[in-house]
């Protein structure tokens, strides 16, 4: 279906050029189809050739966050005052604290866990997040994968020690144990699952980013999991590739599981997951 779906895409875009070039000429087809940038192809429809341009975007777009977080992290703010180191300083003024002397900050690093929907066009949208999580690992004390349709499975073990991130991705779609019953993605079972399973291992340093669009096919939410998880955890964001004018519509869910989220953003494209990096850090 996939595959059709995309020819049909691709014999739509022919015939609009077609047209295109009979009625305006070929001069204002080369002006309307200006080629986007990769930080500006929408994941969820991206072609052949924009996702290779995608995947050799998310290695730089990496490196410079890291860079900015680590440079946030060290700069964020002073640590407690050192009252001895303070006293002895004090006494170059005749015992007056004039100089608060303070110890060096040690910002502590969140442990990250993304829980992803890899069903159908969303897998992309997924692909491309865990890369850059992953690629971003240095700046958490430890990064988790877990990727679910109906059923779910950690999948951790597949980035691990891996420098291939296009090999744990096969893996990933070929290992992971995500299909329940019928292979449909069904929100609510997979994240009851969770609970089941890791919902203990959340702490107060545990951030939990879940990737996906919400569509739940009309199955029970289970939205009660998500708060148990805020709860429990440092916070809870959700990105969706979505546009948000979808949000509600149909099967979509995201209403409700909103309501128990510290952040819920659309997530279309590179440009879009790099406005939200700051979630991952600093609240």
């Amino acid at each position: 279906m996939e595959a059709r779906l995309q020819r049909f895409r691709d014999e739509v875009e022919a015939e609009i050029r077609r047209r295109l070039v009979a009625d305006r000429g070929p001069g204002a087809l080369a002006r309307s189809l200006r080629t986007k940038l990769p930080e500006d192809v929408d994941f969820m429809h991206a072609s052949r050739d924009e996702i290779a341009a995608l995947q050799k975007a998310v290695d730089p777009l990496a490196r410079a966050l890291a860079a900015r977080l680590a440079r946030r992290r060290r700069h964020r703010r002073r640590g407690h005052l050192d009252f001895r180191a303070t006293v002895r300083r004090s006494l170059a003024y005749g015992g007056v604290p004039a100089d608060p002397r303070f110890r060096k900050p040690h910002p502590a690093k969140p442990e990250i866990m993304v829980v992803a929907d890899i069903s159908g066009s969303v897998a992309s949208f997924a692909r491309f997040t865990l890369q850059l999580v992953h690629a971003l690992a240095g700046q958490f004390s430890r990064v988790r994968s877990f990727v679910f349709i109906d059923g779910i499975d950690e999948v951790t073990r597949f980035f691990e020690g891996s420098r291939d991130f296009a090999d744990a991705v096969r893996r990933v779609n070929t290992e992971a144990d995500v299909i329940w019953v019928d292979g449909h993605s069904d929100y609510g079972h997979a994240f009851e699952v969770f609970q089941q399973r890791w919902g203990s291992e959340v702490s107060p340093k545990t951030s939990v980013l879940v990737l996906g669009d919400a569509r739940n096919n009309y199955h029970a939410t289970q939205a009660w999991v998500l708060a148990d998880l805020r709860r429990r955890g440092r916070n809870v964001y959700w990105l969706n590739p979505e546009p948000a004018a979808y949000w509600g519509t149909g099967d979509s869910v995201m209403g409700e599981y909103a309501r128990h989220c510290d952040g819920v953003y659309e997530c279309r494209n590179l440009r879009q997951l790099e406005t939200v990096r700051a979630a991952l850090m600093e609240r």
